[in-house]
């Protein structure tokens, strides 16, 4: 058996062994004898209890390597194959490559380091990256076992990819059998029927980042209809969170289409991404409007209105259900004032049309949601004049549920720092209604159905 200062091919000098995947699957940190220089050999015994395939799989390997060129992957150097004498009794087959200098993404995890957003979102881009140069080849390939000890953290903090075992040099193709790769939790369920695609590369980097987010592994997470469960346990910007909720969708239609798209939509955040609780949305039952509602709404795939009406008479009723102790104070207060308006008619026209403002306000204020795929506006209108806008994203939009005052009911949009009234006087089924309709408007446009 191999050990260290051993001499390989009378070039290689290993030097320590750096993995043991299998049984017969040795790697070793070598030194080039020719160079000097510092590389990786990746050893796999011809012996009995070797399944075909795994000989296929190392020999499909070495070819692919030979022909990439990207500074993100180990470059090729040679391959060789080694008899019984120098095997110890087994031939043994060898790959050379490029030794990288770093560690593990899988290393740091269990060193109990948890990654930042802004250190996910470098590694996702520069994974992305390397998917582009390698899909795009022709013809594509796959590299089918992205996860976190397979991603290096080079010593210049760039990310490089490793161990192309699994690599597949040819799109699947319909009726084709090719063997089946990929580490549960990681590999979608397509790669297990051997039907791996370039989006199954995607969601595999999908998966790698909720663990590196959420520090669990994705096989021990919980998983809902084959989706992985993991928003609760992570805390990101919403755009971030739909795009790996996309890119790890089950079914390969609604993934990112190449790698290209999904580097794009993560670099702009234009996903039309909502939260889970927006996207959980049941397209089910259908709460009906209320026949007698003056609540009006415009859609469009591209465009949603919703007018909202002024709360008038329900929400001023509901502004003066101040109960005994206002009754009290009223008491005391009106009669200051009348007096005051009669001595100093001045003083008392100021208070009474600082109070009509705030009722107009208060009761008389039109709301106008406008939202697209990417944003949305509320214009707040008196009279039909806009005397107020405000303005958010839809990735940062965490939840719409209803909020009751007294009788009267409203709608809020809650996002990461802020919250957005919807306005108005609802009723509970208003209300109900219409956060259904907001909702099923968002879950609909993200995930590219008809509208």
């Amino acid at each position: 058996m191999f050990k260290a200062e051993d001499i390989l091919q009378e070039r290689y000098q290993l030097q320590r062994q750096l993995g043991r995947t299998a049984v017969g699957h040795q790697t070793w940190l070598a030194i080039d004898l020719q160079t000097n220089e510092r590389v990786t050999i990746k050893l796999l015994a011809f012996s009995p209890q070797m399944r075909w395939e795994e000989l296929k799989l190392f020999e499909r390997e070495a070819q692919v390597l030979e022909s990439l060129a990207h500074p993100r992957i180990p470059r090729y150097r040679d391959y060789f194959d080694l008899d019984k004498n120098t095997g110890g009794g087994v031939p043994w087959f060898a790959l050379v490559q490029d030794y990288i200098p770093g560690i593990s993404l899988q290393e740091l995890l269990e060193r109990g380091k948890r990654l930042s957003e802004k250190e996910v979102r470098a590694i996702a881009m520069q994974v992305l990256e390397i998917l582009i140069y390698l899909h795009e080849l022709s013809p594509p390939v796959l590299h089918r076992d992205i996860k976190p000890s397979n991603l290096i953290l080079g010593e210049d903090q760039y990310i490089y990819l490793v161990d192309f075992g699994a690599v597949q040099a040819q799109a699947a193709v319909t009726g084709v059998t090719f063997t089946i790769v990929g580490t549960s939790g990681y590999a979608p369920l397509e790669q297990f029927w051997g039907r791996a695609v370039p989006a199954s590369d995607i969601y595999a980097l999908g998966a790698t980042l909720i663990h590196l987010l959420a520090g669990i592994a994705p096989v021990e997470l919980p998983q809902k209809d084959s989706r992985i469960q993991f928003a609760d346990r992570v805390s990101i910007r919403g755009d971030l969170l739909a795009w790996i909720e996309k890119a790890t969708e089950t079914a390969i239609e609604k993934r990112f289409r190449s790698a290209r798209e999904a580097l794009e939509t993560l670099r702009t955040g234009r996903l039309r991404p909502i939260s889970r609780n927006i996207a959980a949305v049941s397209s089910g039952h259908k709460f009906p409007k209320p026949h007698d509602s003056l609540l009006r709404i415009e859609r469009s795939a591209d465009q949603l209105k919703v007018f909202v009406p002024a709360g008038g008479l329900r929400r001023f009723n509901e502004i003066f259900k101040i109960g005994f102790l206002g009754l009290i104070v009223l008491y005391w207060v009106l009669p200051f004032v009348s007096f005051f308006s009669i001595v100093l008619p001045g003083i008392g026209s100021v208070f009474w049309g600082i109070l009509a403002i705030v009722l107009g306000v208060l009761c008389g204020t039109q709301t106008q949601i406008s939202c697209d795929r990417v944003s949305f506006e509320l214009a707040r209108k008196i009279l039909g004049i806009t005397y107020k806008r405000e303005m958010g994203i839809n990735p940062e939009i965490l939840d719409i549920f209803l909020q009751r005052t007294g009788s009267i009911f409203q709608v809020i949009i809650r996002s990461p720092d802020r919250i957005y009234n919807l306005g108005g006087a609802l009723s509970e089924d208003e209300a109900t209604w219409l956060a259904q309709e907001i909702k099923d408007w968002l879950r609909k446009s993200a995930m590219g159905e008809e509208i």
